[in-house]
């Protein structure tokens, strides 16, 4: 899947699309996936949606933010390494100047009344922005009775027992694989 490499696709197309998705995002992390796949498989036709779904588990899974991690990917399968590049630039650059002219010009405001009051409203909508992403993943995983007890006993691992998400990856990762090379090797037979 990222192996391909697009001539068509300039780096202005991949820095420019990476940088509206940096520039016009709030909350970042999990709120950011529906706006990355409504640009990169609704607008760009870049991926589709199943792509999309193998990237952002892939994202989700190495360390590092997702949105860079899915520019990292994404801009390989355009353009290699320069296009990787260009997408993770146009990911962090609008951010990071965003936040450079906040400190520059609001530091002392953090206390203000008003500031404080901004920032509690946010939070809920924040929440939803990350929830409505996590549905939509869950609906477009096409969860089944095995998939949504691993989800839910994942949860659950993590949520109640504390259990870090590097040892159930490892675990569940080490599992599926031996499966499927059981599988594959008992089908050769």
């Amino acid at each position: 899947m990222l192996n391909f490499v697009s001539m068509e696709t300039s780096y202005w197309e991949i820095f420019s699309g990476f940088a509206k998705i940096g520039a016009f995002t709030i909350g970042g992390g999990y709120a950011m996936i529906p706006i990355i796949e409504k640009e990169l498989v609704n607008n760009k036709k870049w991926i589709t949606e199943e792509e999309f779904m193998d990237i952002i588990a892939i994202a989700q899974s190495a360390p590092g933010l997702i949105s860079v991690n899915v520019a990292v990917f994404m801009g390989h399968k355009l353009k290699g390494t320069p296009g990787s590049i260009a997408a993770t630039l146009g990911c962090i650059l609008p951010s990071f100047l965003i936040i450079l002219i906040i400190a520059m010009f609001f530091t002392g405001y953090e206390n203000n009344p008003t500031v404080v009051s901004i920032f509690k409203g946010i939070r809920p909508i924040v929440v939803a922005l990350i929830a409505i992403p996590m549905v939509n993943m869950a609906i477009k995983s096409r969860l089944n009775l095995l998939t949504g007890t691993i989800a839910l006993a994942t949860a659950i691992l993590i949520a109640a027992l504390k259990v870090s998400p590097v040892y159930i990856l490892l675990v569940t990762g080490t599992i599926f694989t031996s499966i499927t090379l059981y599988k594959n090797k008992k089908g050769k037979k």
